[in-house]
């Protein structure tokens, strides 16, 4: 597959007109079962039609076309070819192959498509010469998930028995030029039956063949998360139909075993059974969804991004039903077993910076065949992970501190007692009414005695007040406490830091040439992935996004994207992410409207 890994680089904003036409023609010309009508709506006149030029991981460069932020076209030799976006709008566009859903697990890895992966339909295969470009479909969905090169004629394939290489994939669902896309999941189109009696013979062949009939539905045994771009096999080969039937008894051995494993599941207790979905989850998001590209990633997203996720439907993870209780715990247990390495790279923020994908238990984990379709489909049409983000819980605490133990330690406080607002308030009051200190002739004030004194007032003070108002007694009050702000992530326990959490920092860098770059700071403090929204910001403003460390700090990073991107940026942190706008910084400094960015 091509696009495994690339880099890109944005070449220029729109189409001319003239290159435009010229592309239209070569459409044309590439795909002649475009109607007119289809051509000026795939090709359009007005809309804006970007040109992109990526790099595959072999070095070769390809030019993409992209409408309404979609690849639709990559070209590659000055040959075009169209991506599944284009596809799933055109199904017919190019002749199609079929085949089993878990083989799409190994095109989406980088491995050609061999003959005995290829469904053989009771209609036959469309017929082909060496060299057609084809479309690679699942069974059950005309959808095409793949795009390839056909390495024989139709008459060839089955000349050779159906073994052999079939077809070279070029791109295919899932992959790095799917990703450059809005990561929609293919839609559902019926397969198209030549005739009743066709469709008849076709259920009577899903009757006597139930190992097939149960993979007709692409996304039952299919799920997203376990279509990783870590495997490297140089083939994707399915058993032929001689294999399948001697492999029938086995099978259906293997349900029976589950049943009885789910029965013994049964006479578990709850928090045994909690523990072991969290140790499913786990290994099935390390062995499927994490990338060694991904790290360091902070504990609460693969905890919300990537566990979550591959938790099978109807059960939900919930650490304080586990014997863990707390989610670091259980990742100390996991780095006990020397199977990931965790850090602190930020105070209280906890980062995997390190798996050992060559170890026994992830390497003999085998992913759940009944894995929720509808979990995967859910997941396939989010965005990178990020549209399942939660903002933190922000709380701020007060310490009691050395000079203010005296008006906390009727209350049985002592140093480093930590305290919310309105406990501090409460003692407070209940500490001035105790003593009697509420001004008889004006209620609103507090007469100040000697601890409030000693605990309140500056010493120029000290001889001028007798007494002070309620709101100036509270706000003096908490002045003089250690400030702490206590963050909760979700499914995590809270996490207690000193002093105040500093905001989200955005700000804008002139560059050379009068270029203005933005650069947002402090992600990682409230639970995003500063990669996973560099990427996103990528796609969405089709601008250069990169990862730079902090200046004068250890291991921090910030995100720098080209021009002026503000507003974005406010409509993704405000709206899509929920944060409150009073934890990020410099969004008063968007562009006007009108101006030049």
């Amino acid at each position: 597959v091509y696009f495994k890994r690339w880099s890109a680089q944005l070449c220029n904003t729109s189409v001319i007109y003239l290159r435009r036409r010229k592309l239209r023609t070569d459409v044309a010309a590439a795909f002649p079962n475009l109607s007119p009508e289809q051509l000026t709506e795939f090709i359009p006149n007005k809309e804006e039609l970007n040109v992109i030029k990526i790099y595959t991981h072999k070095g070769e460069a390809v030019t993409v076309y992209t409408n309404n932020k979609n690849p639709v076209l990559f070209e590659i030799e000055k040959a075009l070819y169209p991506t599944v976006y284009t596809l799933w709008a055109y199904p017919d566009l190019l002749p199609a192959f079929s085949t089993w859903p878990p083989v799409l697990q190994k095109l989406a890895g980088g491995a050609d498509l061999m003959l005995p992966g290829v469904a053989v339909p009771s209609s036959g295969f469309p017929q082909v010469e060496r060299g057609t470009l084809c479309a690679i479909t699942l069974l059950g969905n005309r959808a095409p998930v793949a795009v390839g090169v056909a390495n024989m004629s139709t008459t060839e394939m089955l000349a050779a028995g159906m073994k052999g290489k079939g077809f070279a994939i070029l791109h295919t669902y899932l992959d790095y030029l799917w990703e450059l896309g809005d990561k929609s999941s293919p839609p559902t189109l019926a397969p198209s039956v030549a005739d009743p009696a066709e469709k008849e013979s076709a259920e009577d062949e899903e009757e006597q063949e139930p190992v097939i009939s149960c993979m007709a539905d692409p996304l039952q045994h299919v799920d997203i998360a376990d279509l990783s771009l870590k495997e490297q096999d140089g083939c994707a080969r399915l058993m032929g139909k001689e294999e399948l039937d001697g492999n029938r008894a086995p099978e259906r051995a293997e349900d029976d075993s589950a049943e009885v494993q789910s029965e013994a599941e049964d006479s578990r207790t709850p928090q045994e059974q909690m523990d072991e979905l969290f140790n499913q989850c786990f290994f099935h998001a390390l062995k499927c969804k994490v990338k060694k590209s991904d790290l360091p990633l902070l504990t609460s997203t693969f905890l919300r991004s990537h566990m979550v996720s591959c938790c099978p439907a109807g059960q939900q993870l919930d650490i304080k039903k586990s014997s863990y209780k707390k989610f670091s715990k259980f990742l100390q247990c996991m780095q006990h077993q020397k199977i990931l390495q965790v850090k602190e790279l930020n105070k209280g923020v906890e980062s995997i910076v390190e798996v050992d994908w060559k170890h026994p238990d992830i390497k003999a984990f085998m992913v759940p065949e009944g894995f929720s379709s509808a979990t995967a489909a859910q997941e396939s049409k989010t965005e990178d992970r990020e549209q399942s983000y939660h903002a933190p819980e922000i709380i701020p605490l007060y310490g009691v501190s050395a000079k203010m133990i005296p008006l906390f330690q009727e209350s049985g406080h002592r140093k480093g007692s930590i305290l919310s607002s309105s406990e501090v308030r409460n003692i407070v009051i209940n500490y001035v009414k105790a003593n009697e200190l509420v001004d008889e002739a004006n209620k609103n004030f507090v007469k100040v005695n000697a601890i409030l004194c000693d605990c309140l007032l500056d010493k120029s003070e000290q001889d001028e007040i007798t007494n002070l108002k309620w709101d100036d007694l509270l706000s003096r009050c908490l002045e003089r406490l250690q400030p702490l702000h206590q963050v909760t992530f979700f499914g995590q326990e809270p996490i207690v830091r000193k002093g105040n959490i500093e905001p989200i920092s955005i700000t804008i860098a002139q560059r050379s040439s009068n270029k203005k770059v933005t650069i947002i700071k402090n992600l990682e403090l409230y639970g995003l992935d500063p990669q996973c929204v560099a990427n996103i910001l990528q796609q969405r403003v089709q601008a250069s996004a990169t990862i730079t460390p902090v200046p004068g700090t250890k291991d921090r990073v910030q995100v720098q994207i080209q021009g002026n991107q503000i507003h974005h940026l406010a409509k993704m942190l405000l709206e899509e992410y929920q944060l409150p706008r009073k934890y990020i910084q410099g969004l008063e400094k968007a562009p006007k409207p009108g101006r030049k960015k």
